[in-house]
């Protein structure tokens, strides 16, 4: 086999894989439920907010042409597996594009919520992307543990060299709770149901391949 065939069969693959887990956890969405953070009230669809003005925008172009909004988890084995691309894709479009990340902890995973409040303590001190991109490296060490991973995530905090006394401030603050059940809310206004969900410029991607997911934000941008 070529070079060329064997590097397309791994990205089929890894297609497939995210396709079956992300199929995963829109079950244990619809099943399961959990209550940390709470979950906010209810929205009405026409209520819910794809952006608020407190969205982690991760990419800030001079000029925008598109934005793409991705509601994740942490704890979420297709969110790591698509973190990868979804660098490249900032690395390639981040000029022309605003990437937008929303908290989306699933309740089949026990510590989905834990980690969202890690990484908005850090956001709190100009540290989201660092604590995002630390959590996702680690996963394979915290995830699918059902004991508490809040230590475990305390001493990223530190690493990171952020003041430890604000940050445990921000995990315990009832406002910070919200602020990850507001995004929850508007993701399950919109139709979420598992992660990661894209929206690009207010619509629900659909995505089987990562040419799809290029064509349609060469589209978008052009």
């Amino acid at each position: 086999m070529s070079t060329v065939d064997s590097a397309r069969s791994v990205r089929i693959a890894i297609w497939i894989l995210l396709a079956a887990i992300i199929g995963a956890g829109a079950i244990s969405y619809l099943v399961l439920t959990a209550n940390k953070p709470a979950p906010a009230a209810p929205l009405a669809a026409a209520d819910a907010q794809l952006v608020r003005e407190d969205s982690h925008r991760i990419t800030n172009p001079a000029t925008e042409k598109a934005q793409l909004v991705e509601f994740l988890d942490f704890e979420c084995e297709s969110c790591r597996a698509a973190e990868p691309l979804v660098e490249d894709l900032k690395k390639e479009y981040g000029d022309r594009i605003t990437f937008v990340h929303r908290y989306f902890p699933l309740p089949g995973h026990r510590n989905s919520g834990t980690a969202a409040l890690a990484v908005e303590a850090a956001a709190q001190q100009g540290k989201y992307q660092e604590m995002a991109a630390k959590l996702f490296e680690t996963q394979p060490q915290w995830g699918e543990k059902q004991d508490s991973q809040a230590a475990l995530f305390r001493t990223y905090a530190r690493e990171l060299g952020l003041d430890m006394a604000g940050y445990d401030a921000a995990v315990a603050a009832p406002a910070t709770k919200d602020r990850i059940s507001q995004d929850a809310a508007d993701g399950k206004a919109l139709g979420v149901t598992g992660t990661p969900t894209f929206f690009l410029d207010g619509k629900k991607l659909t995505l089987n391949t990562e040419a799809q997911f290029r064509q349609l934000l060469d589209e978008a941008v052009r």
